[in-house]
């Protein structure tokens, strides 16, 4: 292959969807992946819309940004939508998600996020008691009410990852396996790995590994890997619909249409040393297991099949997309916390701006200005 317009390092759904974009605008590319730890392929498949509460739990301080940051995630199931016709089926559904509350208090809290949402644009209801039962028979008595967000859904990524795959080999994106280690700007700017990777224009879709990609640059984003913990579930009757969260507690919930069910929701896992996976905690596992079951009692008969841990990059909770600066033909696409559900419209975003094209939403407010100096 002739030396590519663009070379996207980092080989997980923003960068494949960056490099699936830019090859059927007609560009040459290739991807380059260590394919080691990608927050991709440990992913559950949720597609978040409404402000998580963990993530204003543990970040009070971001919540701005998070909040700003809702119409890209509006953005983003469209992508998500999209990409589901375009790879023939991810079983993406989108009947919404439900965000529990157990105490009048978890139920006050709610209420106020849902009134901010609403004026972002979000279709977001309180749901008390009675009705959000007839809408889950299968919750526990204990929950007493819920946000739902209608725009929310959930996808299967084993099926989105293995399709994504045959779609970018189709397109002619060249897939080349190796660790960037360094980068070179200029007119001709090089990636370094075990050996130089030269393009017109570089994306970096690294996420929990761009700090150490931009050290020497003027621009310091902090993306420290955070380590969750999942467990998915044997199969059982498919009645859970909807992408469950809670208010309070670390909890995500969904069912595949196979009905096995995934359970995750910010539980921590074991940091590695170097390039290892992340380890599983055993306390992990059983209080994110104990606490699904008590929130979904039908479930607690289903038996673990297996258990792993991903690095999520939660960075600020605002996406960066665009090049480092005004004259640099290196540009960064991350989505800043969510990264599944915000990948494909972020790499789309920043593959287009590489490109000197116009992408699918206006990705200003998102440059790396505000990481500079």
């Amino acid at each position: 292959m002739a030396r590519p317009d663009l070379l996207v390092v980092g080989g997980g759904i923003t960068g494949q969807c960056a490099a699936l974009s830019a090859a059927r605008a007609g560009a040459r590319v290739a991807l380059v992946d260590l394919g080691l730890n990608a927050g991709s392929t440990a992913n559950a498949g949720s597609l978040h819309v409404q402000m998580q509460s963990r993530f204003l739990r543990l970040n009070p301080h971001l919540a701005e940004n998070l909040e700003s940051s809702l119409p890209l995630y509006l953005s983003a199931v469209k992508a998500w939508e999209a990409l589901d016709a375009e790879l023939g089926g991810v079983e993406l559904t989108r009947e919404g998600g439900l965000m529990l509350a157990e105490s009048e208090a978890q139920l006050a809290f709610l209420e106020e996020k849902a009134e901010r949402e609403r004026a972002k644009g979000l279709d977001v209801e309180i749901l008390g008691h009675n009705a959000l039962h007839r809408m889950a028979p299968w919750l526990s008595e204990e929950v007493i009410g819920a946000e739902l967000c209608r725009d929310e859904g959930k996808l299967n990524p084993l099926v989105a990852n293995r399709k994504m795959r045959a779609a970018l080999e189709r397109a002619g994106v060249e897939i080349r396996r190796d660790r960037i280690t360094a980068l070179e700007d200029g007119a001709a700017p090089s990636a370094l790995g075990t050996r130089r990777h030269s393009a017109g224009q570089i994306l970096l879709a690294t996420a929990w590994g761009t700090s150490a990609l931009l050290a020497g640059t003027a621009v310091h984003v902090p993306t420290p890997p955070e380590p969750l913990h999942m467990n998915i579930t044997e199969a059982g009757a498919y009645e859970i619909h909807h992408l469950v969260q809670h208010a309070e507690r670390p909890i995500t919930l969904k069912q595949f249409r196979s009905g096995q069910v995934v359970i995750g929701g910010g539980w921590e896992a074991r940091l590695s040393e170097g390039a290892g996976a992340p380890g599983i905690r055993k306390e992990s596992l059983l209080g994110n297991v104990a606490l699904a079951a008590r929130i979904a009692p039908g479930i607690g008969g289903l038996r673990v099949l297996r258990t792993w841990a991903g690095y999520n990059t939660p960075v600020d909770g605002k996406a960066t997309i665009g090049p480092l600066e005004a004259a640099s033909r290196i540009h960064l696409a991350l989505p800043g916390d969510a990264g599944y559900t915000l990948g494909p419209v972020v790499g789309q975003s920043a593959a287009a701006l590489a490109l000197g094209a116009e992408g699918p939403i206006d990705a200003a407010p998102y440059s790396p200005a505000r990481w500079r100096g």
